[in-house]
């Protein structure tokens, strides 16, 4: 009786410590759209709209069609800093969007985010303006 009654919390135990750990691992993954540390774009902002501005080569045909606009562009930076899953969220046109990815995919490493002095994934959506001059 005393073998069975110790068995049952023990077993409880076992779950409970491997459900919170379980949690914890699925935790870590998560992406998140504010932080307490938010990551930073080596040089601020300003850099980093200068970076865009100066990567940004306005497709000829786009030019031609006098396609123009905002394309906004989300992507996550990882704990390590760099972005990832860039993807088109509003669109203007097909190479705009092209060109707009492949701007993003070239940024500098970030200093990641940081929850409760944790790195975490952090989303970001950026608009990308193409104008006509």
């Amino acid at each position: 009786m005393k073998i069975k009654n110790l068995v049952f919390p023990m077993l409880l135990l076992f779950f409970f410590f491997f459900n919170v750990n379980a949690q914890d691992n699925k935790g870590h993954d998560e992406v998140f759209l504010i932080v307490e540390n938010m990551p930073k774009y080596p040089g601020g902002e300003e850099a980093l709209r200068k970076d865009i501005a100066e990567a940004v080569k306005y497709p000829e045909e786009a030019k031609k069609n006098k396609i123009s606009g905002k394309v906004f562009v989300s992507f996550v930076i990882n704990k390590e800093g760099k972005v990832e899953n860039p993807k088109i969220e509003r669109g203007v046109d097909s190479l705009l969007d092209k060109e707009a990815l492949r701007v993003i995919k070239l940024l500098k490493t970030w200093t990641p985010g940081t929850q409760r002095g944790i790195k975490v994934k952090v989303q970001f959506t950026l608009p990308i303006n193409f104008a006509l001059d």
